[in-house]
């Protein structure tokens, strides 16, 4: 399957601007790419690229003031399939979980699992450990909390998510990491493209999207509370501890964004 991909972010910039962007797809998947999604700027500025301490690569730049657009457009080669389900992966003793993934068993800026401990553990420790366990926390999530554009909040933290029961998909991810995490399940915070492929229209403008991936039974599985079911041609920009360490940018001063597009788009085989 060939996925034309891309986005599109102008802002207006009152003055000169240092900025950092994460909106390329992620190394892990660069393999996959038919045609790169590099990332232009107008007007034209010097860039300056370096992977973060995740792994994630990131572009430096200084935006002028006045108008400036940010823009990738990539094909993309995907399987077409699914995201893959192992209803079988245990659960890893705390000890025996590798070290460099313990810091997703912790507390993190919009993951608080010291307020959320008492309440996951109340809600899951009678449930199966491993991916039944996520699957429940996954449940639970998607039918607590209300999808609504309208009700985003870019300070919400998991805990208000579940006290309130609305938000975002970035909201739902917060919320069933935090309870992952409360429940010694290392869990870490995606974002990425994921099309619509697939699903019945209409369909909602393109966007980016939050899902999160488990560790269980030796390796890293997709989960997605606000969908709640495998998707195709979902595609990894980049992932952290939450949103604070994966946001698209990052502006050092005042802007205005103008102008948002998405899209992620299926095309067809070029002709032999």
């Amino acid at each position: 399957m060939r996925i034309s991909l891309g986005c599109r972010l102008q802002y207006n910039l009152p003055q000169p601007t240092q900025m950092i962007a994460i909106l390329n797809v992620h190394y892990s998947r660069v393999g996959d790419l038919e045609r790169p999604d590099y990332l232009v700027t107008t007007p034209s500025v010097p860039i300056e690229s370096y992977r973060d301490g995740f792994g994630n690569w990131c572009t430096r730049l200084m935006a002028p003031q006045g108008d400036f657009t940010l823009t990738t457009d990539g094909i993309f080669r995907d399987t077409g399939l699914p995201d893959p389900a192992s209803p079988g992966a245990w659960q890893h003793e705390v000890q025996d979980i590798p070290g460099e993934m313990l810091v997703y068993l912790l507390g993190s800026r919009y993951c608080d699992t010291d307020i959320l401990s008492d309440e996951a553990w109340r809600l899951f420790q009678m449930t199966e450990p491993g991916w039944q366990r996520v699957q429940a926390i996954c449940d639970f999530v998607h039918n607590h909390v209300s999808f609504d554009y309208m009700q985003a909040n870019s300070t919400r933290t998991a805990s208000q998510t579940l006290a309130e029961g609305r938000g975002v998909c970035r909201d739902f991810t917060h919320l069933a990491v935090a309870f992952c995490r409360c429940m010694n399940i290392p869990a870490r915070y995606c974002t990425g493209y994921l099309s619509d492929i697939g699903e019945p229209l209409p369909h909602a403008p393109g966007d980016f999207a939050a899902w999160m991936e488990v560790y269980l039974g030796g390796q890293w599985w997709v989960f997605d509370p606000r969908n709640n079911k495998p998707k195709i041609g979902r595609i990894l920009v980049a992932r952290g501890r939450d949103a604070a360490d994966v946001p698209l940018t990052h502006s050092f001063g005042r802007n205005i964004m103008t102008d948002f597009k998405v899209w992620t788009d299926e095309i067809p085989e070029p002709a032999s």
